[in-house]
């Protein structure tokens, strides 16, 4: 694998990011999908993600191949979790098991303290075990397991829970005139 680069992905890179999803949807037990979604689809949720303010990275070798990405999304619509992020990581085949996980894990966290999120939660489907392995290593703690909540593949899956505090995480309050995202804090003011 030659050197990598981290940048935020671009709609010239939907088709390989969908491509390296479609394999994670029909191989692995990392996403409770179990049709890949189209190309047309996956840029849709792109632009959802992007639109709203989150961070959404490539990680791209120097012949211009994506070998991975990783975004960041809203964990639920609710305002009073707009500070709460949730991860994603997708990883090529031919990427795993190389520490890329971990950089694109790195470079998103850096970029939602940036944008001034205050917690990131993996839900991590079937219990994963190089995805748990990746998340503990930059500082995340289990927070819970959902047993049996997946099916595919002919087998019930757990579901773990693990989060990170970003920057001054809970122990400040919220800034309000920081709000992470697009949207305008519309909530009750101290």
């Amino acid at each position: 694998m030659t050197t990598m680069t981290i940048r935020a992905a671009g709609e010239q890179d939907i088709p390989a990011i969908a491509a390296i999803y479609a394999a994670c949807v029909l191989n692995d037990v990392a996403t409770y999908e179990l049709v890949p979604p189209s190309e047309d689809e996956m840029c849709r949720r792109w632009e959802a993600i992007t639109r709203r303010g989150c961070p959404y990275l490539v990680a791209v070798e120097s012949d211009g191949t994506v070998q991975g990405y990783a975004y960041a999304s809203a964990f639920r619509e609710r305002p009073a979790y707009s500070w709460l992020v949730e991860d994603s990581i997708y990883l090529a085949e031919s990427a795993r098991g190389l520490g890329l996980g971990r950089r694109l894990l790195d470079a998103l966290l850096a970029k939602c303290e940036e944008l001034g999120f205050r917690q990131m939660v993996a839900v991590i489907g079937g219990a994963h075990p190089a995805s748990l392995g990746v998340h503990r290593s930059a500082g995340f703690e289990m927070i819970g397991r959902m047993p049996g909540t997946g099916y595919k593949f002919d087998r019930w899956l757990d579901t773990v829970i693990m989060q990170k505090a970003l920057g001054d995480g809970a122990s400040e309050p919220a800034d309000r005139n920081r709000y992470p995202g697009t949207l305008a804090y519309a909530g009750p003011k101290a």
